[in-house]
């Protein structure tokens, strides 16, 4: 899943790793009640803070501690600036048009995010596990699942706290089960992200 609606941080050196929004949080204690009573057995997590802080309301409510995997941050974890897409699609920001020209500055995330994967599926067979992470993150498991070449961010826009559900075989055999799931945040009034509020 898509970690909650985070700060808006720039600084002039240094990653800028924010936190999260009160509308975050909110998000991130709503997605903590809808899935509160399925039968999760581990909650993963990206170690960047608004990922960190959108799986701690649910790891709290299961019962479990959150684990960091390094490999599943997102491409531009070491950038100085956090700005969120649609704050940079509504100011017309050039940014907006490097990320969707696909020449945004980061590392390519498909190796090492398809190795962590891989390792925690090889883990947890027959379990039910949460992965928090981020938007190119998650487009690169489904793009995989699906046999998508995709260069860049991104094939599409995965909004905040939303689910992508996935059945995976340690044979390889993956199956996607939903996309861009955002029940938890309907009728809300919260942000879902670029196209939708809740």
């Amino acid at each position: 899943m898509r970690h909650a609606l985070p700060e808006r941080k720039e600084l002039s050196t240094g990653a800028a790793d924010p936190d999260l929004t009160d509308a975050g949080h909110r998000q991130a204690e709503l997605l903590a009640e809808y899935l509160g009573d399925e039968p999760i057995t581990f909650v993963y997590t990206s170690p960047l803070r608004r990922a960190v802080q959108t799986a701690a309301p649910l790891a709290r409510r299961l019962g479990l501690a959150a684990v960091v995997v390094d490999d599943i941050a997102e491409f531009d974890r070491h950038a100085s600036s956090y700005i969120p897409i649609e704050e940079l699609k509504a100011s017309g920001d050039p940014r907006f048009h490097d990320l969707s020209s696909d020449i945004w500055a980061g590392d390519d995330p498909d190796e090492r995010v398809g190795a962590a994967i891989d390792r925690l599926i090889d883990t947890h067979p027959g379990e039910t596990i949460v992965v928090v992470c981020h938007g190119g993150v998650i487009n690169t498991v489904l793009a995989t699942v699906l046999g998508i070449d995709h260069a860049g961010p991104g094939f599409f826009y995965p909004n905040y706290t939303s689910i992508h559900r996935v059945a995976a075989s340690r044979s390889g055999i993956r199956s996607i089960v939903t996309i861009n799931e955002t029940s938890h945040l309907r009728n809300t009034g919260l942000p879902m992200g670029l196209f939708q509020k809740g």
